[in-house]
């Protein structure tokens, strides 16, 4: 068995007046999400924060049993397609705001050591073990479906000219296709959910060599933020970050 402690944090970056991210993690630490929102500073804060409230206001009504991974699979269905039409409604009633939408991830963790993420955009899930970083999601982005097909490489479409343009999100329509990714964590790993201001500048052997130098979760978002605002932060940018730990260990809190 694990434990786990989790930390966040979120800035508006060096060139965006205002954050246009959201995030949140349940009471008991068990649920964790982070939109990034799109569509003019009012739309994209307004899609983000809906997007979070949504899956927060699921979680209150209706928690998933967490050692049940199928109802937690279905839970996060649910939950993202929640969303997805909180945003699709409110950007239908608000012409202001029409066309507004948002990515997602979201990661809820089991009683045991299974863990379930659900994505659609181009917000990342990352695990780290052993000192390495492994992206679990798959981005829904024009780059990153060319860097799949094997028409760009990884380094080409950090520097390609249409690498914010993403092919899924919340809100443009009435459903969205989700995807889920489980995962199986251990002792000494670290869960990182982030918004793609944080890959934008830098790099996965980046991420890495930041948790060989950090353990705790508050001092390892405060890093990886603190790296992205001196790499220039063109994009808001927003990190989770969840350390698993042996449940028989001395440190740590247990969740």
């Amino acid at each position: 068995m694990v434990k786990w402690r989790a930390a966040a944090r979120t800035d508006a970056g060096r060139q965006r007046q205002r954050n246009e991210d959201s995030y949140w993690m349940s009471p008991d630490y068990r649920v964790f999400a982070v939109a990034d929102g799109m569509g003019g500073a009012v739309g994209g804060a307004m899609a983000s924060r809906l997007a979070v409230e949504a899956i927060e206001n699921l979680w209150k009504s209706r928690p998933p049993h967490p050692t049940d991974q199928g109802a937690i699979r279905e839970w996060l269905n649910e939950a993202v397609a929640a969303a997805n039409q909180a945003v699709w409604v409110a950007a239908e009633e608000d012409a202001s705001v029409r066309g507004m939408g948002t990515t997602v991830v979201v990661a809820v963790q089991a009683q045991d050591e299974h863990l379930q993420i659900a994505h659609v955009g181009d917000s990342r899930a990352y695990l780290l073990r052993e000192g390495k970083a492994r992206l679990l999601t798959n981005d829904h982005s024009v780059v990153h479906e060319m860097v799949r097909a094997g028409r760009l490489t990884e380094e080409q479409a950090r520097i390609n000219p249409y690498k914010n343009l993403i092919t899924r999100c919340l809100g443009h329509d009435v459903q969205v296709e989700i995807d889920q990714t489980p995962v199986e964590v251990q002792a000494d790993d670290y869960l990182l959910l982030c918004s793609d201001g944080l890959p934008t500048v830098l790099r996965d052997e980046e991420i890495s060599a930041v948790l060989k130098k950090k353990t705790d979760p508050d001092a390892v978002c405060e890093e990886l933020v603190q790296q992205t605002l001196d790499g220039g932060a063109p994009d808001n940018v927003t990190v989770v970050v969840i350390h698993y730990q042996d449940s028989g260990s001395d440190n740590g809190t247990d969740k």
